[in-house]
């Protein structure tokens, strides 16, 4: 049997690799003789890169950045010979990077995000794809646009602090952007709008510490943000707030729009990369997964791109999670076959299956894996 197992990050516990890894040792456990093809997936947040590596002729650079409270953080760019340069984003304002009592998105910046796009200008990229995911922002792109050369100013015409709150106050931009006429793609892993109920502030920023009250005054200020962006910045698109894909990484892909960027599917860019297409071609079962299997799952997240891919050729897929929270409905209709939870795995939530899923992942993905393996193996 060939088994394609195709799976994303398990957010805070595994890499994308390691997940494959684990279902891998507990396939061959049951089925020594079945081909397995590994391909780890991202689909634009944490392990971009790492997708895009092994899988593109490119050279991997160290860049000097910050986190997204400002502190030094250590970065690195991939810049291919026909003058393209890969940005993960979440180097500089990932979620991980913060202690759970450090989350505030009304302060954190995504200021280190500009510094990598600003070296791989002076590296010489023409084009800079930023991968766009796993955020602890939500500033709408302010810090980027600083380091990049545009500051936000107050009334006063002094320079705002980082953060998303700060926002509230803005009064206008000074500066333009340093790019050297490169040009911008935001690879994203959902396809949410900036502003609204299905924007950045409402969908996201509880994830990254906001409370009801924060994600009120998040979204007013990102809409204050907007109006100056489209005033000030030239070639702002007029509908900025409303965009498909401006909402990921915390308002990060309306800042690429913005400054006159494109977005792109994360998974579909990372899929081309990798050669996913021939995978699935070949494939009798494809098995991918992520540590939280819900309803934004299904809005451009790797799981939403593989399954389709797989429904589309009639190869079943099966999705492993840490936790799945998506209707059977929604899945089915996506593509996924069955999905399978480690926290259910483990007992449920309400007998120590959450801290089970966390503490032990991997023996848990090699269980399950074993137990697909008797069931889908010929």
């Amino acid at each position: 049997m060939r088994v394609l197992l195709c799976p994303d990050k398990f957010a805070g516990t595994l890499s994308a690799s390691a997940v494959a890894a684990a279902v891998a040792a507990g396939w061959r456990s049951v089925a020594p003789d079945d081909d397995l093809l590994v391909h780890p997936l991202a689909d634009g947040g944490p392990g971009f890169l790492d997708a895009l590596a092994g899988a593109v002729d490119a050279r991997r650079v160290p860049v000097p950045t910050v986190d997204p409270l400002g502190r030094p953080a250590a970065g690195e760019i991939l810049l291919t010979p026909a003058g393209t340069g890969y940005v993960e984003s979440a180097q500089a304002c990932g979620l991980h990077l913060l202690a759970p009592a450090e989350r505030d998105p009304r302060r954190t910046t995504s200021y280190g995000v500009g510094l990598l796009v600003a070296a791989a200008v002076e590296y010489g990229a023409s084009e800079v794809v930023i991968g766009l995911g796993g955020s602890a922002t939500n500033d709408a792109g302010a810090g980027l646009l600083a380091a990049l050369g545009v500051t936000a100013l107050d009334d006063a015409g002094a320079a705002l602090p980082y953060g998303g709150a700060a926002l509230a106050a803005v009064a206008a931009l000074d500066g333009a952007p340093r790019l050297r006429d490169a040009r911008l793609v935001a690879a994203t892993d959902v396809d949410n709008p900036l502003l609204g109920v299905h924007g950045a502030s409402n969908v996201f920023g509880p994830q990254k510490g906001a409370d009801r009250a924060d994600v009120l005054l998040l979204d007013a200020a990102l809409e204050r943000f907007v109006t100056v962006l489209e005033r000030d910045l030239p070639g702002c698109p007029g509908d900025l707030g409303v965009l498909p894909g401006g909402g990921a990484a915390g308002g990060l892909g309306a800042a690429v729009l913005a400054l006159g960027g494109r977005r792109s599917s994360g998974i579909g860019l990372v899929a081309r990369a990798v050669g996913l297409d021939a995978a699935l071609d070949n494939a009798d079962l494809v098995i991918t997964g992520e540590g939280s299997f819900d309803q934004q799952s299904l809005r451009g997240k790797v799981v939403a791109g593989v399954a389709g891919a797989a429904r589309d050729r009639g190869v079943p897929c099966v999705v492993l999670a840490g936790r799945v929270g998506a209707g059977r409905r929604e899945a089915a209709a996506a593509g996924v076959t069955e999905a399978h939870s480690l926290v259910e795995h483990y007992g449920g939530a309400e007998d120590g299956g959450v801290e089970a899923a966390i503490g032990r992942p991997a023996d848990g993905l090699r269980a399950l894996a074993a137990r697909l393996a008797r069931q889908w193996s010929r």
